[in-house]
């Protein structure tokens, strides 16, 4: 027994030193080339630039006065001064810009090979390039239909990239259009299927930097290539098939097609949670451990900080073990609403950026630290309110409520909604919103508690009659409930001890989603019938028939 007792033991310390060299060397960021494409077009080459019919021109950039306002109050109600009402002043502007009518007046044609010729004034300098290209019907021995057509470059020292006019601009963003860094590729999908003949014309503008101390040198092209992906950008193959599907029910056919797959999309997080949809195309989730909020775009499938900070802020924030936001949503103006954890309230990010403080007391006392929460059709928000972000859980020297509750937040005002659960955690509303569904995640005793809750709401949004829908403490894990969402058919997809449960609506279990980490949470994403999947260090995501209701809905 002491020789097997010294190999686990030994076992053990190799694990938490293999912990903490994760802990010490773990990546802030990472940039992976996942595989090479099935073709490439250089377009500084003129062999290059022949297939693709493309012709480059260059004119420099100036900087003008211009006239423009002091921040006042908005147009449209806001009182707060944010937009440009204000007194009249003088400011500088840079031309030309990209879609006024003289943007192509002072263009000059250049051959692909000069690219590297240095460009601009030197010093506080802007220079613009422009491409024209035709996709051709084959580059190589690649038949270029269907294929991903991906537009990459290279400039001395920023860029930034308009396709056809057009720029995708996001909060947390990184490249693809806007300035990626210091002499690093900027990359912007051209399409993602490709026809012989389809055109593009590239605005690129080309900044001398750093701006803060400027160099004594020019602007110039270090590389500029359309790489062709003959079946969309590369992932990693082993991530298109990382879960099980389990049919209970021969009704969990008509909800998530035979054969789905469940595909891993993103790895290398502490703890994600709290995902919801945005409206400009692409997935907002939290990891309440690193205190952030990321940004995942499916079209190039990175994944870029969104938000630090985004949940405390506090000089303690060494004692706690998620510090940062949880549940997410968006509402009908696009704003962010956000749970956070350490500032244990829930707040609102206004479209011109100022912070909204929508709750952060009852009574007099200090949330808990709220978890998740859903909009109703009408604006008002629900949240639930259990301890987990506080350092001492329920025994929290600076808990203040003496229980969990689940609030609403309505017209202004804050009141509790339900306190029959002891950890309230996941919540979401039936498709009518005739009922609220609440998940219980009570640690002090969770084989007795592992339960969803149903509450039927009424007119002005107070629950009544709220009873068990579904019990899992026959379950032996040590996790309760998590996230909860519903399908427009108003089946219930949990986060459950052992996976993702789906449930009916007379509460029958039709099926399991199983991912190597338990997810625990949801979001419908893409076209509303896309379930995404928070799944603890990583992103998942599985089609689905019937499809969701996205949080602004």
């Amino acid at each position: 027994m002491s020789r097997i007792y010294k190999i686990i033991r030994f076992q053990i310390i190799l694990f938490f030193l293999l912990l903490l060299a994760i802990a010490l060397f773990a990546q802030e960021t990472r940039q992976l080339a996942v595989d090479k494409p099935q073709a490439i077009a250089d377009l500084k080459t003129a062999e290059g630039a022949a297939i693709l019919n493309a012709r480059w021109f260059v004119q420099n950039a100036h900087i003008v006065n211009a006239d423009f306002k002091t921040p006042g109050p908005g147009t449209n109600g806001d009182q707060l001064p944010l937009y440009p009402t204000g007194t009249a002043i003088k400011t500088h502007q840079l031309h030309p810009q990209i879609g006024a009518a003289d943007f192509d007046k002072a263009f000059k044609a250049i051959p692909p090979t000069e690219l590297e010729r240095r460009q601009g004034t030197g010093l506080l300098s802007f220079v613009w390039y422009k491409v024209d290209l035709t996709i051709p019907a084959t580059i190589g021995r690649l038949n270029t239909t269907g294929t991903t057509a991906v537009f990459e470059i290279v400039m001395d020292d920023y860029s930034e990239i308009w396709v056809n006019g057009k720029q995708m601009q996001g909060f947390g963003q990184n490249g693809n259009g806007v300035i990626s860094g210091y002499n690093t590729r900027n990359r912007v999908i051209l399409t993602n299927n490709a026809k012989a003949g389809d055109q593009f014309s590239i605005a690129i503008l080309g900044i001398n930097g750093t701006m803060g101390k400027l160099p004594d040198n020019y602007i110039w092209v270090r590389n500029a290539v359309v790489d062709f992906y003959k079946d969309g950008l590369p992932v990693n193959k082993s991530w298109a098939d990382d879960g099980k599907i389990f049919a209970i029910d021969e009704k969990l056919h008509t909800i998530i097609a035979p054969g789905t797959k469940v595909e891993k999309i993103a790895d290398g997080f502490s703890f994600t949670e709290g995902p919801v949809w945005h409206p400009d195309g692409y997935l907002l989730f939290s990891d309440p451990n690193t205190n952030a909020i990321y940004r995942y775009n499916p079209k190039n499938h990175n994944v870029t900080v969104y938000m630090s900070h985004s949940g405390f802020t506090g000089a303690d924030i060494g004692e706690y073990g998620q510090p940062g936001s949880n549940g997410l949503a968006i509402d009908k103006e696009g704003r962010l609403i956000i749970d956070q954890h350490g500032n244990r309230r829930v707040i609102r990010i206004e479209k011109k950026g100022p912070v909204t403080v929508l709750a952060d007391k009852i009574d007099g006392k200090r949330f808990n630290s709220p978890n998740d929460l859903v909009l109703k059709s009408d604006g008002s928000i629900y949240f639930t309110d259990p301890p987990y972000g506080l350092p001492g859980f329920f025994n929290d020297k600076n808990k203040e409520l003496d229980y969990q509750g689940v609030f609403l937040i309505k017209n202004g005002k804050v009141s509790v909604v339900a306190k029959d659960c002891g950890g309230p955690n996941g919540i979401a509303f039936s498709p009518d919103e005739k009922y609220l569904y609440v998940g219980n995640w009570d640690i002090r005793d969770v084989h007795h508690t592992k339960t969803v809750w149903r509450y039927e709401v009424q007119a002005d949004g107070t629950l009544k009659n709220g009873k068990i829908f579904f019990d899992w403490n026959l379950t032996e894990d040590d996790e309760a409930i998590d996230g909860i969402k519903v399908d427009k058919e108003g089946n219930l997809f949990v986060s459950a001890p052992g996976g993702v449960w789906i449930l009916s609506t007379e509460a029958k279990l039709l099926g399991k989603i199983v991912t190597p980490e338990r997810a625990a949470n949801m979001a419908w994403g893409d076209d509303g019938k896309t379930l995404y999947l928070t799944t603890h260090t990583s992103l998942h995501k599985l089609r689905v028939l019937t499809g969701g209701k996205f949080s602004w809905e």
